[in-house]
C-alpha cells in the first residue's frame, strides 16, 4: 500500500473503516438511490484500492437496474393516480406522462436505449415509469436498459477513476477539501443537468 493509500486509511473516519466489510452491499443500496453520482464516486475509490474492478461495475449495474425495475412496476401497477398526486414533487404531470407514452409507441426501442445513456435528457424517471404504464415487455425493458448501463456505468466510473489520479499527487494536506469538493461538484453537476433540460424541455413546449 503507498504512503499516500496508507495516510487516507488512517485519516478515514472510523465509521468508514468499519463499513467496509460492507461495501458492495452499501454500494448497491446506494446505487438505486442515487446511481449516476454513486457511479462516479465508486470509479474514484476504485482507483484507491478500495474496490475489485468487476465486482464493483455489477453491483452499480445491478443496483441501477434494480432501481429502473422499481420505477417500471410503479407505472404498470397504476402510476395516474400516484403521478396525480405525488407527481408534482418530482416534476412529473400526466400531461407529461401522457406524451411519453405515445413517442414510446412509436420509438420503444430507441427511447429505452438512449434514456439510460443520456439520463434521460432530464425525463429518466418518466420514461422508467411510462415504459410500465405502456406495458413494455419486462424482459426486453430490462435488455434494453441493462445494454445501455454496461457504457453508462463504465462512462461514469471513468470519471471518477481519473479523478483518483489526480488525487493521488494532489498535496496531503488538500486531500480531504478535494475529495469533499469532489463529491459537492458531481452531485450539483447531476442536479444541474436535469434540471436545466427538464427547464429548456418546459421552454420549449409553451
Amino acid at each position: 500500500m503507498s504512503g499516500i493509500m496508507r495516510a487516507f486509511m488512517i485519516g478515514a473516519p472510523s465509521f468508514l473503516l468499519w463499513l467496509l466489510p460492507y461495501k458492495y452491499v452499501l454500494t448497491f443500496v446506494l446505487a438505486i438511490v442515487e446511481g449516476p453520482v454513486i457511479m462516479t464516486i465508486s470509479g474514484f475509490f476504485l482507483k484507491l484500492g478500495h474496490f475489485e474492478f468487476w465486482p464493483l461495475y455489477l453491483t452499480l449495474m445491478a443496483g441501477d437496474l434494480a432501481a429502473d425495475a422499481i420505477w417500471y412496476a410503479v407505472g404498470y401497477f397504476g402510476a395516474h393516480p400516484l403521478v396525480k398526486k405525488y407527481g408534482r414533487y418530482f416534476n412529473i404531470t400526466e400531461e407529461l406522462v401522457l406524451k411519453t407514452e405515445a413517442a414510446f409507441h412509436k420509438h420503444q426501442n430507441k427511447i429505452l436505449f438512449l434514456s439510460k445513456i443520456t439520463m434521460g435528457l432530464g425525463f429518466a424517471l418518466v420514461i422508467l415509469i411510462t415504459a410500465g404504464i405502456a406495458k413494455v415487455p419486462f424482459k426486453k425493458y430490462l435488455a434494453f436498459n441493462a445494454v445501455g448501463q454496461f457504457f453508462w456505468t463504465g462512462f461514469l466510473m471513468f470519471i471518477g477513476y481519473s479523478f483518483g489520479n489526480l488525487y493521488l499527487v494532489i498535496n496531503e494536506g488538500l486531500q480531504t477539501a478535494s475529495l469533499i469538493a469532489f463529491v459537492i461538484i458531481v452531485a450539483a453537476a447531476f442536479w444541474g443537468i436535469s434540471r436545466y433540460l427538464k427547464k429548456k424541455d418546459l421552454e420549449r413546449r409553451l
